[in-house]
């Protein structure tokens, strides 16, 4: 596991299933209308149980760069923040990914979570590709937890070795 310090906060790199974190919060690559379809919010539907996708109904649709909150469900998060990335081909993809991860932590830092955790966003169904999304996530966090007080810990939750080794590289190169 990598990681790197910012202002005693820390961002650590893992490969994994994000749905099986026990962390404060995980960020669900949602769609607009925050339909726990498959990815990232496939295996949050199928662990975290029914209430989720409940709450969502209650909630959505949300713009793109948008993110929303609710309980964990069976989850050992607390919470799930749904944010919502781009769709390659869309315009403005790299705006708009910025914008989800920043809702995100923003969330996180009204609601004092601890720990978060986030997946590669937008670079499954949605096209985006993971070299950008690893420089553009990993930017916006060490940005955000230099100027806040929460959260205390990002944790990016790469499903496979490539998205582990490209996050793993850009975060390299951020650090020098």
């Amino acid at each position: 596991m990598k990681e790197q310090t910012i202002k005693g906060k820390k961002i650590k790199l893992m490969e994994g299933n994000i749905a099986l974190l026990d962390v404060e919060a995980v960020v669900n690559a949602a769609n607009k209308n925050l339909i726990l379809g498959g990815g990232v919010a496939g295996a949050i539907k199928r662990y975290g149980g029914p209430s989720i996708q409940e709450e969502c109904n209650k909630i959505g649709p949300i713009k793109t760069g948008e993110a929303a909150i609710t309980g964990g469900g069976n989850l050992k998060a607390k919470y799930v923040i749904h944010a919502v990335g781009p769709v390659a081909g869309e315009g403005q993809e790299e705006e708009k990914l910025r914008s989800a991860t920043l809702a995100s932590l923003k969330i996180a830092n009204e609601k004092k979570i601890k720990n978060i955790a986030f997946p590669a966003i937008s670079t499954g169904i949605f096209g985006f590709p993971i070299e950008k999304c690893s420089e553009i996530m990993l930017k916006t966090a060490a940005d955000f937890l230099d100027k806040n007080d929460y959260p205390k810990e990002v944790i990016f939750c790469l499903f496979g070795e490539e998205a582990y080794s490209v996050f793993e590289k850009a975060l390299e190169k951020s650090s020098r």
